[in-house]
């Protein structure tokens, strides 16, 4: 392949396209999926249960890049690395599909809505969506600045751990009836130990050093 395609070609997926590439993806399964039930409650359902697995895919991706690429540097992982805004705030289109799809579910079945959360529910989804905004809007270069290095580490590291509890809560929670949604919790694992892994030789370094 001549020099000048691979380049083309990496260029779509990398940065802002593959945001757009990604997110134009998830708008039109999202819509396929909602038509093949004929835009019904059904459908909204199901659309808020894929976009529910694609947000925690992408969420895994973004919050386990660093430390994948310390650990195993790679071309596949530097990918990764030199990616995660983007997935990043694909997961945050992703997860904002998401909550287009609760709303319309709450406007066609009320009842079935109600039945289905709760006030924990929105505490703490809310508290999530909080942490997805604000770790979005300083996802760029400008806005990161602003806030500072430390402030902008410091949010989305808080904010990553309590998105991985609250997937972690999300999917547990479904287990006693449904025990395959056991297989979600299986990447949220992963990507706690391999960034556990990823620091301990800092903190060694830190305790030698200190």
């Amino acid at each position: 392949m001549p020099a000048n395609r691979h380049d083309g070609l990496q260029n779509w997926f990398d940065g802002w396209r593959l945001f757009a590439l990604l997110s134009l993806t998830l708008v039109a399964l999202s819509i396929w999926i909602a038509g093949m039930r004929e835009f019904e409650v059904d459908g909204v359902r199901m659309v808020i249960r894929f976009t529910a697995r694609t947000s925690l895919l992408f969420f895994c991706l973004a919050f386990s890049a660093a430390a994948l690429a310390r650990l195993w540097p790679n071309t596949g992982t530097r990918w990764l690395r030199r990616n995660r805004r983007y997935l990043g705030v694909t997961f945050a289109a992703s997860h904002g599909i998401h909550a287009i799809a609760i709303a319309c579910f709450a406007a066609m079945d009320p009842v079935g809505y109600a039945a289905a959360t709760s006030i924990a529910s929105y505490i703490f989804g809310g508290i999530g969506y909080a942490f997805i905004i604000a770790m979005t809007a300083t996802s760029f270069d400008r806005t990161a600045a602003a806030l500072g290095a430390r402030a902008w580490r410091a949010l989305h590291l808080i904010g990553g751990y309590y998105l991985l509890l609250q997937f972690m809560v999300s999917f547990g929670k479904r287990i006693p009836d449904m025990p395959l949604y056991a297989l979600f919790l299986i990447p949220l694992v992963a990507v706690f130990a391999l960034r556990m892994i990823a620091m301990a030789p800092r903190a060694q370094s830190t305790v030698r050093t200190g």
